[in-house]
């Protein structure tokens, strides 16, 4: 009898697999219907020994002292700071919009109080911020709305901007300095041996036992266990009977070539013309020194692995109700990306799962499992 049974090795998983062996001395199975651990973040050395992510770049930053401290109990860090630049007008400029983007855009010599100024002759404000088009036009025009936002986000997730929440553009800021960094949180690293061996090194516990190429829907019935974390599609889990949750999905392309680098930073998005969103290039992420280099090409999807809920008010209502439906069962918690159908970054969901366990331990000790258990917490802290 395995105290809990938790369902997907990625971080929401593999985090609360961790504290509930570690801290609490439980004994735990955690499951996952791949045939490694890490979920989206597993990184491999391809077959030119080039350090690669397999499910698109994973770019780890946070301004919690606590999810940074706490991951570094499982790997050493080396320091990255994300650079972007965006394919437009035939020049590459940097992402988000900056004093940099502006001047090298328009031929322009401004400082930072100017570049603010000439960003407000921009804008078209909105009394109301309901859309991802409102949040972009109402900081700076629709100019360059159309020129960075309109056919990058229309790629992405296969809607008009005009039709998502305003929290999906809203990610990206605009700024009037000369930062040209992605991210700006306090800590800003890639694991040094990749994310594959920081999981390695999560879940190395005995009383922690793994089982990978297995689907839930075919152990949960032979499988005895006291309590369940499920980690993967809400609505999968009751089996879509008040419909399926939409997500985006993405094709990646991998290539490797005989040069040392394929272009002048980590990750270059092209808004306008490709199929694809963007190309980034894994050396940069890694530090590795080798004489190829190895990118991926994005393409987004429909239909696929699910990697980003689609935040629409129409989408969030559909949530709502398999929330209400998981609130009823003891024993039983939903977490992660997938779980809580949140569109949040890794920091934000190893805070959550480090919030659940608090919250599972408490439940036990006040002996209150028979009362609704599922959590579905909000982690607020970050930009992805």
């Amino acid at each position: 009898m395995f105290d809990y049974l938790i369902v997907g090795a990625g971080f929401a998983g593999s985090v609360l697999a961790e504290r509930l062996a570690t801290i609490a001395n439980k004994k735990v199975l955690l499951i996952d219907k791949r045939n490694h651990i890490g979920g989206n973040t597993f990184d491999f050395y391809n077959d030119y020994g080039i350090l690669v992510h397999k499910y698109g770049p994973h770019i780890f930053h946070t301004n919690s002292r606590d999810v940074f401290d706490y991951l570094s109990l499982f790997t050493e860090w080396r320091q990255y700071e994300h650079h972007v630049l965006a394919s437009v007008d035939g020049q590459l400029v940097p992402i988000p919009i900056n004093q940099n983007t502006v001047n090298t855009l328009y031929g322009l010599n401004l400082n930072s109080s100017e570049v603010a100024d000439f960003l407000k002759s921009k804008a078209e404000k909105k009394d109301h911020i309901r859309t991802s088009e409102d949040v972009v036009i109402n900081a700076v025009g629709k100019e360059l709305y159309e020129k960075f936002f309109k056919g990058y986000t229309k790629k992405q997730w296969g809607l008009d901007p005009s039709e998502l929440d305003a929290s999906v553009t809203a990610r990206v800021p605009t700024r009037t300095n000369r930062d040209n960094r992605y991210f700006t949180d306090i800590y800003q690293a890639m694991p040094l041996h990749g994310y594959t061996r920081l999981f390695e090194n999560m879940i190395s516990h005995p009383n922690i036992k793994i089982m990978l190429n297995t689907d839930y829907t075919e152990v949960q019935n032979i499988i005895p266990h006291k309590s369940l974390i499920y980690t993967g599609p809400i609505d999968c889990y009751f089996n879509y009977c008040y419909g399926k949750l939409p997500y985006r999905s993405i094709d990646f392309k991998f290539e490797t070539l005989e040069q040392e680098f394929f272009q002048s930073v980590g990750t270059v998005n092209y808004p306008i013309t490709q199929a694809y969103t963007r190309i980034t290039e894994f050396k940069y992420l890694t530090g590795q020194k080798h004489p190829k280099t190895s990118i991926v090409y994005e393409y987004p999807k429909a239909d696929g692995d699910p990697y980003y809920p689609i935040p629409r008010a129409e989408n969030n209502k559909m949530y709502k109700k398999y929330q209400l439906l998981a609130d009823t069962l003891p024993n039983i918690y939903f977490t992660g990306r997938l779980g809580t159908y949140k569109y949040y970054n890794m920091d934000q969901v190893v805070a959550q799962s480090l919030s659940l366990f608090k919250k599972i331990m408490h439940n036990e000790l006040k002996n209150e499992t028979s009362e609704p258990t599922s959590s579905i917490l909000e982690i607020e802290n970050s930009n992805d």
